[in-house]
């Protein structure tokens, strides 16, 4: 009944050596960043008769919840009206360090041609102060890890209801799907 059990520190180092490489590789799954738009801003309106276009400038939070810093490459994001392509927001490349959140200021240009093919419908969005907006986006990039480059693709979809008087954030869903292992 009392059988003899040998414990070395040898055995207990490499069990623990295992848990903590356990532990750090459950850490380090990747995992999807957010956005937030926080606010609009009308920059400025140019009569192209018979229209008016308008530039706005979004402020977007965005939150980098992995163990690694990431680079990516210059886009575009699109905006849509009731399914239509409203305008468009170039987004620059850059970098974000790890486990990190910074805000990014976008300008957007909106073609009030296309918006005068919806005007009944933003007419009584403006009366109702209420202005439902989708934004699409494909973002790629790479997460370095030590030298090896991991390249990612995030497709990002915004859903964001703005009260289209004052450019007050009402309402936003937004949904980013990450793309591991991107050839």
């Amino acid at each position: 009944m009392g059988k003899n059990v040998k414990w070395s520190w040898t055995s207990a180092l490499i069990g623990a050596a295992a848990a903590t490489a356990t532990a750090a590789l459950i850490d380090a799954k990747p995992k999807d960043p957010t956005f937030q738009l926080i606010s609009i801003n009308l920059t400025s309106l140019k009569l192209n008769l018979p229209v008016l276009d308008a530039e706005l400038s979004l402020t977007v939070h965005v939150t980098n919840p992995n163990i690694t810093p990431i680079h990516y490459s210059s886009t575009t994001m699109s905006i849509f009206y009731e399914g239509s392509l409203l305008g468009s927001a170039p987004i620059k490349a850059g970098s974000q360090p790890s486990r990190s959140c910074q805000l990014l200021h976008i300008s957007a240009r909106l073609d009030g041609l296309e918006l005068a093919h919806h005007a009944a419908k933003f007419l009584a969005d403006v009366a109702r102060r209420e202005m439902v907006l989708d934004a699409k986006v494909v973002i790629a990039g790479a997460a370095k890890v030590l030298w090896w480059d991991h390249k990612f693709k995030i497709n990002v979809e915004c859903h964001v209801t703005v009260d289209p008087v004052f450019l007050d954030v009402i309402d936003q869903e937004n949904k980013s799907q990450l793309d591991l292992f991107v050839a």
